[in-house]
């Protein structure tokens, strides 16, 4: 089966009122958890390559593990580059073998953002690729995603609709507060649910994205924790604002930080129980069976999407 878009996907998403899930992959193992929990959960996936993730494991590498995993899994599966600096970097993805990528100019003004955002939709949309573009700017770390509290803006509804009126694009993330990382809020969770109706309200049967989706699972910092980290006052976004974000047009959510965690806090867990262990098989097969098991988990019960194919 070859890479699809996520076109279908989201009309799908946005009529079952669910989300798909984008999770970020940078290995064999990574994928290998992912794919396995979809396949089991019969649910259609979104897999995403960040800039630093291309960096580390290589393009061409991303995609034959991308490639086998279609052929291992019989799956639809949508590749997506995911927060693309500039074009450049977009037309590397489209011309790579890539279904789908995202043009982040939300650091730039809108106007720029809009140029840039259209020349890429050229582009891709004349090789059938997909695109996701973002309108406001989360704040966070992610690879080279760096956004401080105080440049974070959230999206402007009456923007979004014109943005993607003069743009093209298929998807759209917003920003409505989450955040990029393991710190996404020092004090009481809250997203702008009231904002997200609005901006779905205007732009019917739209997919909206979240970025910045991952809960930041507790018992992933705490063993993380237990086994020698020191990753405190982490906190994500709650499942249930999540779930509920999945009624109201975002189609799809974006999940990194999580499968991150799921994988450290196995790997440190066996490295301390068995300290005489040095072959990696040993510590990453237990780890790619933590990252499949969260990822069934948000599959079943937070993206709403098991079951979906």
């Amino acid at each position: 089966m070859p890479l699809v878009t996520s076109k279908d996907m989201f009309k799908k998403a946005y009529e079952g009122q669910y989300a798909v899930g984008a999770f970020n992959v940078n290995n064999m193992e990574i994928i290998q958890g992912i794919v396995d929990a979809a396949k089991e959960e019969q649910a259609p996936l979104i897999l995403q390559v960040s800039a630093g993730a291309r960096k580390y494991a290589r393009h061409i590498y991303l995609v034959k593990l991308v490639e086998a995993a279609l052929e291992d899994s019989n799956l639809p599966i949508c590749l997506h580059l995911d927060h693309g600096e500039d074009f450049e970097i977009c037309k590397s993805c489209i011309d790579g073998g890539f279904s789908s990528v995202m043009i982040d100019g939300s650091k730039l003004p809108f106007e720029e953002n809009i140029a840039l955002t259209k020349k890429v939709v050229d582009y891709a949309h004349e090789r059938g690729v997909v695109v996701e573009a973002e309108l406001g700017r989360l704040a966070g770390v992610e690879d080279a995603v760096n956004v401080s509290a105080k440049d974070a803006t959230y999206t402007d509804p009456d923007q979004a609709v014109e943005f993607v009126q003069r743009t093209g694009v298929d998807s759209l993330a917003i920003a409505i507060g989450t955040s990029h990382g393991a710190y996404k809020f020092k004090g009481e969770c809250k997203l702008d649910f009231d904002r997200l109706e609005t901006i779905s309200r205007l732009l019917p049967n739209f997919p909206l994205v979240l970025h910045g989706a991952s809960t930041v699972l507790p018992e992933f910092v705490e063993k993380c924790n237990n086994f020698g980290g020191q990753i405190k006052g982490a906190q994500g976004v709650p499942e249930d604002m999540l779930l509920r974000a999945g009624k109201l047009g975002v189609c799809k959510i974006n999940i990194d930080t999580d499968l991150r965690l799921a994988m450290t806090a196995s790997i440190r867990e066996h490295l301390a129980n068995h300290p005489s262990d040095f072959d990696p098989r040993q510590y990453l097969k237990p780890a790619r069976e933590a990252i499949k098991g969260m990822v069934k988990h948000k599959i079943r019960n937070v993206l709403n999407c098991s079951g979906r194919l």
